[in-house]
């Protein structure tokens, strides 16, 4: 029974799942949290573990899931189901490619689309900011070394993108954010 919810249940989000990785985290949430697989806390860290690890995040998380609830076939199913939406679009995109384009139709909702990922993305990243530098509302108890963490990231982000006129690369910035995760926490 546990694969059969496994497959479905990344099913459902490798179907729904528009603009990215990032945008389909709160699809995941739901998911992982409806079936009770993990608690909220440890998703949050495997979504830290996704972004730091090779390969896409949602990816990642769907065969950390599925490993810990069903062992390899595990994996491999919750894996195959979130990846399989994905494919099978890509391939009747690739085949009306040329037809669907030079729709204006099809361009507006693509234009469309772009604000509502943005927004998904950004309210993910408050959830996170959230959950981890402010813990829970009710407990009111606040980490202030995560908050600097945060507001220096932010800073080497913003700052760079003033020098460099580009800004640091998202490789890069995961990469300063586990040298300072391993030295402030790692050391303690």
């Amino acid at each position: 029974m546990i694969y059969w919810d496994l497959f479905i249940g990344f099913l459902k989000v490798g179907m729904s799942a528009f603009g990215g990785a990032y945008a389909a985290i709160p699809l995941i949430r739901d998911v992982v949290l409806s079936y009770g697989w993990i608690e909220d806390e440890m998703l949050t860290y495997m979504i830290a573990v996704s972004e730091s690890t090779p390969g896409p995040i949602m990816v990642n998380l769907a065969t950390y899931v599925g490993s810990s609830q069903g062992g390899f076939w595990g994996a491999v199913l919750a894996t195959t189901a979130v990846t399989l939406p994905a494919f099978v679009i890509v391939l009747l995109i690739m085949v009306a490619l040329k037809h669907m384009l030079k729709n204006r139709g099809v361009q507006a909702v693509l234009q469309g689309l772009k604000p509502c990922v943005i927004g998904i993305i950004f309210a993910t990243g408050l959830h996170m900011i959230l959950r981890n530098c402010v813990g829970s509302l009710a407990a009111a108890s606040a980490d202030l070394t995560m908050i600097l963490i945060t507001l220096g990231l932010g800073a080497v982000y913003f700052g760079s993108r003033k020098v460099l006129k580009k800004g640091i690369s998202p490789i890069g910035l995961i990469g300063i954010s586990a040298v300072v995760g391993i030295l402030v926490y790692g050391v303690k």
